[in-house]
């Protein structure tokens, strides 16, 4: 009777063993699947993030290209309006020299005048 319930022991043990390494071997496939899962969508999530960065590289990029050119335009209406207000300072610079000459000629005509008057009555 010793020899049957030892048996039964052992045959026993050997089914739960066996049981276990079969849902052992289950729970572990199981782990590695979502592992496996996991491990994808870290590298969905990489790579959308780093189209994301790429996007702002480019929008960054694209921003300072217009903030150069608008830079460039702004230099370019300065420089203009330099030249346009030297080229009207020398206009008036030029209308005020011809002026002052005119009035310069006008005094020696008088001058000249009230010599020769001066000349005739002595």
């Amino acid at each position: 009777m010793k020899k049957v319930v030892l048996s039964l022991a052992l045959v026993a043990f050997l089914g739960l063993s066996l049981n276990s390494c079969r849902e052992t071997k289950e729970k572990t496939e199981d782990a590695v699947e979502n592992a496996a899962d996991k491990a994808d969508e870290a590298m969905e999530d990489a790579k959308d993030a780093a189209n994301d960065a790429v996007d702002s590289i480019k929008d960054a990029a694209d921003d300072a290209a217009d903030a150069a050119s608008d830079a460039m335009d702004d230099a370019k209406d300065a420089a203009n309006d330099a030249v346009d207000s030297v080229k009207d300072g020398a206009e008036e610079m030029a209308k005020d020299a011809e002026d002052a000459a005119n009035d310069a000629v006008d005094k020696v005509k008088e001058a000249g005048k009230d010599a020769a008057d001066k000349m005739k009555g002595n």
